[in-house]
């Protein structure tokens, strides 16, 4: 049903040749429920009866298609229309679009012998990562990176297309001569046609000769051949470090060039311009006036080189050992846990859980991308997930596509943010902190609370003001769902109580896998359940047997190919902030900046904090969420642990700001997802995705301007943490009240209550009792003044209910 991604938030490309397509489009309930004579109701209040939509069975303009309309609108004849001609279908055209809205590209279909090279590669990486867990390699854990980065390199150059645009002139020029070839001959047949194209979208000469180049240059290190000077086994290579070889500085610069490509056709042009400009930094940073701040004493490029290849900072850093330790694990958890039909479960419990009440419709896709982040990572393939399934039911409910799509954006980016699985930056902060993962566990848990009820308040906002009408979803009792399928929650548990006992998080979550295999053969049948009693039924297609589990492993290698690139390309940023010590420098120059404005200890770090918040959003526009996170830690980072701010605190602002680019015009790819799924205009969309995450971007300042905001990161005692939690939840509710315009159980705000909402919630960010009695009086002002504009419109009115207004977009 929904596209598990990596913890980066890339989609898992398309399947390995050979393996089965049914699998996780297949409804947990055998195809879909059915539907109530409906008929539209004549009053704003009347509710309107619906059923969940089939993810394999999808409607006309129903999950996954675009309407015709607007920018930002998928292509009709794009992956976005789901054709209803076999499931699988649908769940593949889901894919597809997810994949052209997250950060990285879409990879390649193959077959054939390319296909099975791909599949066999990919099975024996996923075979090496779990062997890793319990029997690492005895030549250490930079071994390990170099074979792995072996095995998956190359793998990007077979799964992702170069991308290359032919300038217009000549791209005009070969349309012509395609067209012409294709109406040559009128005898000629569809399938004879069609070859050219499937031909063309294999790998190419320059895909093999680059993934030769890949093998050679990753796996020269550990090769025990001597090649002329250098060469001459794993143990020679580290003996060179600081005195490369000549054969060291080549491969190394080879490797070099062939990260930069991966990162171009996984990423984009960007990522790889950022990496140049550090290198470029590193090597013409001696030339700049040593008056400057940023100038460095200058590196040579062999000292460049050296730093890359052959040090722990460069490509088999941090961010690498990451990649190879954790995130791929938790990719073939999340298609594991896919395979076993979790996602149509977790979408029906959300519509179950809230299908009479008025909002049910806003509250189902709220839910179900909370759901679904659990074990997702990625904002806009969660966007996109339950956007093919709920978005149909807000459609019926009356809400506008603009605001659907701002309330899917806002949901799928909380995929993110969400335990047990974070995004891969949370991995690195614990890496990077040497903590253990439960710990980022629980520093998110706060603020992943704080978030989804700014959405809900919003969503309950605005089907108030906006005459939302009551959908009744026609799903079964959630406590029967949750008794004959509950068994999907055991293995998220099974993670944080393996966490909790001292179990490392790799072992943790190969354990959770082990888990979700053998329950998926343990889980009871739908014998005839009837329309009103329905519950997803466990068909043998969710049973995970072994060739149902190399496609889990296979896919969960391919999830992981982007975020390889980006995290070993990483190694440049890390390794040139090192080298150069711009980290530092960098710092010096953001608090200099603050302390150019004031003097006031206080104030300096308000104001580091707002340019830094500025600088992280900007950055994230940019580049994927694991490089903003390192760019952002190296840079960001320093200046705010010099002015006193504690590392978890400074690691989860740097965290969250990265996380956020996802929801932040003009790229805020998870907006365009929805749009791409809802048919609504683009830039209001956006608007209203910020509007719905608002809380998100202000609840990170609290973290860091006062030693009370640790609360929010579950740091102090019990009384710190529920004063820090009650009062950055009013805070989320006034500032929520501010946004819709709306006072759930009053009516609606006038400009004035709605000033002082939005000044009382800001102030409430300030965790001091000052301030706080200061933001508790303003927005008790601001509550009065609304009950008394309800008396007065009462009054004018003479008793009679007024009718909802729709707000203007």
């Amino acid at each position: 049903m929904s596209p598990i991604s990596s913890p980066d938030g890339s989609p898992s490309p398309a399947r390995p040749a050979n393996s089965p397509v049914d699998g996780p489009a297949a409804s947990l309930g055998g195809g879909p429920p059915r539907p109530r004579p409906e008929a539209e109701p004549t009053e704003p209040g009347e509710p309107v009866d619906a059923h969940l939509p089939d993810a394999s069975k999808p409607e006309p303009n129903g999950p996954g298609v675009a309407e015709p309309t607007g920018p930002g609108v998928a292509d009709p004849n794009g992956p976005a229309v789901a054709e209803p001609n076999g499931p699988g279908v649908a769940e593949r055209a889901t894919r597809d679009l997810a994949a052209q809205f997250e950060d990285e590209k879409p990879g390649r279909v193959l077959s054939g012998p390319a296909g099975l090279l791909l599949t066999t590669a990919a099975l024996a990486v996923g075979t090496l990562a779990l062997w890793q867990v319990f029997r690492p390699l005895s030549q250490g854990s930079k071994y390990y990176l170099i074979i792995f980065l072996a095995g998956v390199l190359p793998l990007v150059f077979l799964a992702y297309p170069a991308d290359l645009r032919l300038p217009a002139r000549l791209r005009a020029r070969r349309r012509r001569a395609n067209h012409a070839e294709a109406t040559a001959s009128d005898s000629e047949t569809d399938s004879d046609r069609r070859t050219p194209a499937l031909a063309s979208s294999g790998p190419t000469v320059t895909d093999w000769v680059l993934v030769v180049l890949a093998v050679a240059a990753c796996l020269y290190p550990v090769l025990p051949i001597r090649i002329g000077s250098g060469g001459g086994g794993y143990n020679a290579f580290l003996d060179r470090q600081g005195l490369l070889a000549p054969t060291d500085l080549v491969l190394g610069t080879v490797l070099l060039l062939l990260l930069l490509e991966a990162c171009r056709r996984t990423t984009g042009w960007i990522l790889p311009a950022v990496c140049l400009l550090f290198l470029g930094y590193g090597y013409y940073g001696g030339l700049l006036p040593q008056s400057w701040p940023v100038a460095h004493a200058g590196l040579d490029f062999s000292q460049l080189v050296d730093s890359f290849y052959n040090s722990d900072s460069g490509f088999y850093g941090t961010p690498l050992d990451v990649a190879a330790s954790y995130i791929v694990l938790f990719t073939i958890y999340g298609a594991v846990l896919e395979l076993s039909g979790a996602g149509r479960f977790f979408v029906e419990l959300s519509a179950a859980a809230f299908r009479r009440s008025r909002t049910a419709a806003g509250r189902t896709a709220v839910a179900s991308g909370f759901l679904l982040g659990t074990v997702s990572g990625s904002g806009a393939a969660t966007t996109v997930s339950i956007g093919a399934v709920t978005w149909p039911l807000l459609r019926r409910a009356g809400y506008p596509p603009e605001r659907a799509g701002g309330m899917l954006a806002a949901a799928g980016v909380g995929a993110i943010l969400s335990p047990p699985t974070l995004g891969a930056a949370a991995f690195i902060i614990a890496e990077y902190l040497g903590v253990s993962y439960l710990q980022v566990l629980g520093w998110a848990t706060v603020p992943t609370v704080l978030y989804y009820l700014g959405i809900l308040l919003a969503v309950e906002i605005d089907a108030r003001r906006s005459g939302v009408r009551p959908v009744v979803i026609d799903v079964g009792s959630p406590w029967r769902l949750l008794a004959r399928f509950g068994y999907h929650f055991a293995s998220l548990i099974a993670i944080i109580v393996f966490l909790a006992i001292g179990v490392s998080a790799t072992r943790a979550v190969v354990f959770a896998i082990v888990l979700t295999v053998a329950l998926s053969f343990l889980a009871p049948k739908n014998n005839g359940a009837s329309s009103n009693d329905r519950a997803p039924s466990n068909d043998p297609a969710h049973r995970l047997t072994p060739g149902r589990l190399v496609t889990a492993l296979v896919t969960g290698v391919r999830g992981v190919l982007a975020v390889t690139a980006v995290c070993a390309a990483a190694g440049i940023i890390t390794a040139t902030t090192t080298k150069t010590g711009l980290g530092p420098q960098a710092a010096a120059l953001l608090i200099g900046g603050a302390q150019a404005a004031t003097s006031d200890p206080t104030l300096v770090l308000v104001l580091t904090a707002l340019l830094a918040a500025v600088a992280l959003t900007l950055l994230g526009l940019a580049v994927p969420v694991t490089a903003s996170f390192v760019i952002g830690w190296v840079i960001v980072g320093p200046a705010l642990l010099d002015l006193g701010v504690t590392a978890p605190a400074a690691a989860m602002f740097v965290f969250y700001f990265a996380v956020l680019s996802e929801v932040s015009p003009p790229t805020a790819l998870a907006a365009v997802a929805a749009a791409a799924v809802t048919g609504g205009r683009l830039v209001p969309t956006m608007w209203q995705t910020l509007r719905y995450a608002l809380p998100a971007y202000l609840t990170p300042i609290a973290f860091v301007i006062t030693p009370a905001g640790l609360g929010l990161l579950g740091i102090g005692g019990v009384q710190r943490i529920a004063f820090a939690a009650a009062v950055t939840a009013l805070s989320v509710a006034v500032l929520a009240v501010a946004a819709g315009g709306w006072l759930p159980g009053v009516g609606p705000a006038g400009a004035p209550e709605r000033v002082l909402g939005a000044l009382a919630g800001v102030i409430l960010l300030w965790l001091e009792p000052v301030p706080v009695t200061v933001g508790v009086a303003l927005a008790v002002v601001a509550a009065a003044g609304v009950f008394v504009r309800r008396g007065a419109a009462d009054r004018s009115s003479s008793g009679s209910p007024a009718n909802p207004v729709e707000e203007q977009l």
